[in-house]
């Protein structure tokens, strides 16, 4: 299933992220895997901008948020603070 969302490109303490609109585990029923030690989450394929990669969208603080790494907001010509068109396949 796919989803297309606008949101604003936010710095957090980790890199930049946007908060993704849904709960992945209700609207794609997958749940949550481990990613990494300590984290868990669901890797996804998608676009910034029409810049595809791969990441991750991860639960903090009772919301979703999908990790867009320097690079990728770079080549999509993005900066902190503005809202971009995102596609996720599931």
């Amino acid at each position: 299933m796919n989803q297309e969302f606008l949101a604003e490109l936010l710095r957090g303490h980790k890199g930049a992220a946007v908060e993704v609109p849904f709960d992945p585990a209700q609207i794609w029923e997958v749940a949550a895997a481990p990613l990494w030690p300590g984290r868990r989450g669901k890797s996804v394929q998608g676009s910034l901008n029409d810049v595809k990669f791969g990441s991750c969208i991860v639960p903090r603080s009772g919301r979703f948020w999908l990790l867009v790494d320097e690079e990728i907001h770079e080549k999509a010509y993005v900066s902190v603070g503005e809202i971009v068109r995102r596609y996720d396949p599931c």
